[in-house]
């Protein structure tokens, strides 16, 4: 529909609003993320606040979108003359999640610049966004080198495109909106903390509300003109105080006794770096030109606490989002310096003002970490509950702290998606080689480049310094970098692992594992087998906490029907190869190698294995036997699967390292001189 869907018919979602309209008023907040589930009217919030933005004056002819009166000196399309220009509306660039870098940062035309020494650049969609709206609609599914460009450009406001010695640099001041499910993975933690503010949105549970979300989106779709016409009023009104707070945002004191509650609370809930405090700093002022103040207030410190540290609070995936309101007030209470006391219900601010919202504060944090366990207990510590893995229904253990897990990585090189695991044919990495370009060029293979073009300069004429280049001679650079895999654990639940207490380090070595697989990138997946079948408890995913939250509550009893579980795992490989042929998968099998359920369990765990294997399914299997006598089982069920097996033990980076340690102390000790040769 041509027609927005206007920004004051939205019904609830204070906290976004506020959040957008703050950065419209300052864009130096640093952009918003919308965290929430889907169908909450994120897309539709952000495209209805680009159309209340003020028109901006451009340089006619200008691709980057100058300022006629303070054109930039450095576009490469100046240099500008001061003067009016043309007006138009602020653009709404939408980022799409299988872009390519050129596509984003612009792209130079190598060929040009090589044959006829000219610098040919064609924009990307920073410099379409510049003085408008980037919005990035599942931030979180974006590749990480195309989310560090973004956001370098969004913190800088520039972008610098280098290739091959040349350079362009353009200005790229937008306001950046970032939209995401958490359960389809999370972003890492250094790049939420770029991202100026959060908010956690989720749909109403009022019926009323719910009814009036419904009676207007029906109205807006059946007449869209119509419906417009009836927030016109409403729509002016807040164009009016974002331009009207705008020009009041220069006077707008930052006092000490608002900078002091800044930097106390940042300091109070231990966010990492300064990052925190300048947007706190920005947001609060914003948030008081929003109110027409001049001067910050405790209020507007309160607000900006809760709409700035919450996402800069998550140090891994597992760690709860939010904000403890009560802490928060009783820090601004001790630093307050005067007597302005924090409003709970935060600052009167009109529509779609502070005042709007319940604060936006989401849950507090959960209390504390798990019990922590060491893999490979003794078996002085283990408890017997069942007899040859036949133990009843057993409460489920609290996994173990998680470890430093040793690299899991699958052989040979891939073309999955970029990550950090598998050694991957990339977009980015170390140079390998060159090649024809199929297509258009991508990254130059200059000295392959001349080396074609070198035998045949005779040929074409050439007299003097400079070499003639033509299409046939361009080579791309091959390179290799890392690829994100599937990881799918197959955890043994059974009566055989719960009856000695093993879950508990066992929870706690798949816990690890999933951290690692978060830190790489990766999909994950869960299935478990106890009692007579398997189960897959996650399906492929990219939300490692959702599997985190699966394996705690694991309930674990009963038979052993390993077969099932190698089945299982075997169907939903096969299904997921469908989806994404691209990406290669890890099998990681968690257990002590036995076979109890099911008829001939032994003889048909094998044979599933052994179908794993003639699918060329990379495994692992890591050995949850413990105690002084060990049957190997495990060690066996690896063979089959043509993989590896480790302990819980070895799984253990830390333990790994000591025993390098040891055995490097040891052989010193038996050969000093050689030892002395190698320090040499």
């Amino acid at each position: 529909m041509n027609v927005p869907y206007p920004f004051s018919a939205v019904v609830g979602m204070a906290d976004l609003r506020l959040a957008l309209l703050l950065n419209a008023v300052s864009p130096a907040v640093g952009g918003v993320l919308v965290r929430g589930e889907k169908g909450t009217a994120k897309s539709t919030m952000v495209r209805a606040l680009a159309a209340l933005l003020p028109r901006i004056e451009v340089v006619p002819g200008c691709r980057f979108s100058c300022d006629p009166h303070r054109p930039d000196p450095r576009c490469p399309d100046g240099p500008h003359e001061t003067g009016r220009g043309a007006t138009r509306a602020a653009h709404l660039v939408e980022l799409p999640v299988g872009t390519s870098e050129d596509r984003l940062v612009g792209a130079l035309d190598i060929e040009r610049a090589l044959s006829e020494g000219v610098r040919a650049f064609e924009p990307g969609l920073l410099a379409q966004a510049h003085r408008g709206v980037l919005y990035v609609d599942e931030v979180n599914l974006l590749q990480d080198f195309l989310v560090d460009s973004l956001l370098d450009a969004a913190a800088m406001g520039a972008s610098h495109v280098e290739r091959e010695g040349v350079s362009v640099r353009h200005a790229a001041r937008f306001l950046l909106v970032g939209t995401m499910n958490p359960e389809e993975g999370e972003l890492r933690p250094q790049l939420l903390d770029r991202f100026g503010l959060t908010v956690e949105v989720a749909a109403s549970r009022d019926t009323g509300e719910r009814m009036e979300v419904v009676r207007r989106r029906l109205a807006y779709e059946a007449d869209p003109d119509a419906f417009a016409a009836r927030w016109v009023a409403e729509e002016n009104a807040l164009r009016e105080r974002i331009a009207a707070a705008r020009a009041l945002l220069p006077d707008v004191r930052l006092g000490d006794p608002a900078l002091r509650q800044i930097a106390a609370t940042c300091a109070a809930f231990e966010v990492d770096g300064m990052r925190a405090d300048i947007v706190m700093a920005r947001t609060a002022t914003a948030l008081a030109a929003w109110a027409g103040r001049t001067e910050v207030a405790a209020e507007d410190v309160r607000q900006a606490a809760l709409l700035a540290l919450p996402h800069r609070r998550r140090r891994n995936p597992f760690d709860a989002p939010g904000l403890d309101e009560e802490k928060l007030d009783e820090t601004l209470r001790q630093h307050g310096g005067g007597n302005d006391e924090p409003d709970p219900d935060g600052p009167d601010g009109g529509p779609g003002g502070p005042g709007d919202g319940d604060g936006g504060g989401g849950q507090p944090p959960q209390d504390g970490p798990p019990e922590p366990s060491v893999p490979g207990q003794s078996r002085g510590d283990e408890e017997t509950g069942g007899r040859g893995g036949d133990a009843g229904e057993q409460a489920p253990a609290r996994a173990g702290e998680p470890f430093r897990t040793r690299t899991l990585s699958v052989p040979g090189v891939g073309e999955g998606t970029t990550g950090r695991r598998s050694r991957a044919r990339t977009a980015q990495g170390r140079t390998t080689g060159a090649r024809r370009p199929h297509g258009a060029l991508g990254r130059l293979h200059l000295s392959a480049t001349v080396r074609a073009a070198a035998p045949h300069q005779r040929a074409r004429g050439r007299s003097g310094p400079g070499l003639v280049l033509r299409r046939d001679d361009l080579r791309e650079a091959r390179t290799e970098g890392k690829e994100s895999n599937l990881v799918l654990f197959v955890v043994d639940a059974s009566g055989s692992m719960a009856a000695r207490q093993r879950m508990s380090a066992v929870k706690g070595a798949v816990l690890s594992l999933l951290l690692d697989a978060y830190q790489r990138r990766d999909k994950v997946g869960l299935v478990t087998f106890r009692g007579a079948e398997a189960e897959v408890v996650l399906p492929p995913t990219s939300s490692v906490d959702a599997a985190a939250a699966r394996l705690e509550s694991l309930p674990t009893g009963g038979r052993t029907p390993l077969a099932a579980g190698l089945l299982k795992a075997r169907d939903v490989l096969r299904v997921e190869r469908l989806r994404d042929p691209a990406r290669r998968p890890l099998l990681v099998a968690v257990t002590d190698g036995r076979a109890t359920g099911g008829p001939e369990p032994v003889a048909r765990a094998r044979q599933a294995a052994r179908l794993l294997a003639a699918g060329r399914t990379a495994s692992v299997v890591v050995d949850c036997e413990s105690g002084p006598v060990r049957l190997g089982l495990a060690g066996a069920l690896a063979a089959e699967l043509g993989g590896s097996a480790v302990t819980l033990e070895e799984l253990h980076a830390d333990a790994v390292a000591g025993l390098v340690r040891s055995a490097r102390s040891v052989q010193s000790a038996q050969n000093p001189n050689q030892s002395r040769g190698r320090a040499a």
